[in-house]
């Protein structure tokens, strides 16, 4: 499986759909009064852990998820329809952090549990809201709230149960690939393993998941090599 563990994406809540100056008009009613509705809440953006998913990679090919707003009020007292949310689906394992890199959100680490990453506007007011003892007829009503805008990372932390660390070129992706149904990239230079590969392992009818991790030199952290990128991981 082609493996990524940190991806930045960029989201966007819909905005509340507008309140509408609406003025009832029926046959034999001279004075109907104002029943404008109010605009539809905007569709909000979640992040959830799922089952099935050990990856980021669907992110590599989409990065901006933005929500619809909600649409505006209408006359007769009727609401806008609202905005649908949309729901980031990641791993379990991710950590959500803010585009500085450094704040964590929220670390998603069970099945089902979801975070709310950009709440959808409030829609506007229709100008029935307005009506009063001393303002029968307003003819004011509030546009809807504007939506939310913001650059989040997520970084999957790498859940296997058993992980093969050794110098570049040891022959760990050629362990793996002995041991289980995993087909990582082989070769005889150094660094082929440029991304963490996971393969699932049975013994004596149990099975766990073990990951090859790219090679590491002295001087990793420093940036030799292949760099920190994966240090987390172990």
């Amino acid at each position: 499986m082609k493996f990524l563990d940190l991806a930045k994406v960029h989201i966007r809540s819909g905005g509340g759909g507008a309140g509408c100056v609406s003025f009832r008009r029926e046959k034999f009613i001279e004075f109907g009064g104002p029943d404008g509705g109010d605009g539809g809440n905007g569709g909000s953006v979640w992040a959830e852990a799922v089952e099935g998913l050990n990856t980021l990679i669907d992110f590599r090919y989409q990065q901006h998820f933005f929500a619809k707003s909600g649409q505006p009020g209408m006359g007769s007292q009727r609401t806008g329809k609202s905005g649908e949310d949309i729901v980031l689906k990641v791993p379990v394992g991710t950590e959500i952090i803010d585009e500085d890199e450094e704040t964590l959100i929220a670390d998603l680490t069970e099945v089902g549990q979801r975070i709310l990453l950009a709440q959808g506007g409030n829609g506007g007011w229709g100008n029935l809201r307005f009506k009063s003892s001393t303002n029968r007829a307003p003819s004011r009503a509030n546009p809807g709230q504007e939506g939310v805008e913001r650059a989040i990372w997520l970084r999957l932390k790498l859940i296997a149960d058993a992980g093969l660390l050794g110098l570049p070129n040891a022959g760990k992706s050629t362990f793996l690939a002995a041991v289980s149904n995993a087909k990582p990239k082989i070769a005889d230079y150094p660094f082929t393993t440029l991304v963490p590969n996971l393969g699932v392992v049975g013994v004596d009818g149990k099975e766990f998941v073990m990951a090859d991790i790219p090679g590491l030199i002295e001087g990793a952290s420093e940036g030799r090599g292949l760099g920190d990128m994966f240090l987390g991981h172990v």
